[in-house]
């Protein structure tokens, strides 16, 4: 299962207004494991950033002068994510930007390219609804390490996307990833049996501190704790 985490940093919001990417990082991922291969550009946009835009990732044009166009790095772009599931964080907007650079060249659309793309904003939204779900939020909810995120930038972002994406998809995990046929037949049928699960039972320090917990929510919730309640009818 090849991954490809993606994040640009453009211009400006909008490609149907000219704003152009002026860097574009994908980061490989194969079976849930970080491959240490990536792909990171910097672009010659051929137009002025928007100052808001230069206040989120602090990109100035005079650093873009020497880069190369966006049509110098599109092959090896698509040769990069070719046949790769796409993992973007608030996908429409990347997503909307590649297919404007790509359509300029009169190359195909991203979809061509790919196996589709994954929203990782549409999922934090649909697991975590009504809090903030930017990447920061994120990585404050599941303990990624983004002290060095002072500005956006496409590389350092998709390092941090990946840490999220892996914890917003712990539980589809396979209990037998990890696990490799290699040698005889018998030690390749061997590798297919899944572990069995061990059931560890709450020991009576552990349900106390857990009783202690529901009654505290019950106390907050002025008796709407849920937990409390099954409990009881248990």
């Amino acid at each position: 299962m090849r991954q490809i985490i993606l994040d640009t940093e453009t211009t400006g919001l909008d490609p149907n207004q000219g704003h152009r990417i002026i860097e574009v990082a994908a980061v490989e991922m194969v079976n849930r494991r970080l491959t240490g291969n990536h792909l990171h550009r910097y672009v010659n946009p051929d137009r002025e950033i928007d100052a808001g835009a230069m206040q989120v990732h602090g990109i100035t044009s005079d650093f873009l002068q020497d880069k190369p166009r966006f049509a110098d790095i599109a092959q090896e772009f698509v040769d990069f994510i070719r046949g790769a599931e796409l993992i973007i964080h608030n996908a429409p907007f990347d997503v909307g930007f590649l297919n404007m650079e790509l359509r300029l060249l009169d190359m195909p659309q991203l979809s061509n390219w790919c196996e589709g793309v994954t929203d990782t904003l549409a999922m934090a939204k649909a697991l975590h609804p009504g809090q903030r779900n930017n990447l920061d939020a994120l990585c404050k909810r599941y303990g990624v390490d983004n002290t060095a995120r002072t500005l956006h930038g496409a590389l350092l972002d998709c390092e941090l996307l990946a840490a999220v994406y892996l914890a917003l998809t712990r539980g589809q995990e396979s209990l037998s990833i990890g696990l490799e046929a290699r040698g005889t037949e018998t030690e390749r049928d061997a590798a297919r049996v899944r572990p069995r699960p061990v059931v560890r039972r709450a020991s009576p320090e552990e349900l106390a501190a857990h009783a202690s917990l529901l009654h505290a929510i019950a106390k907050e919730s002025k008796g709407a704790c849920l937990w409390a309640e099954e409990q009881e009818a248990n």
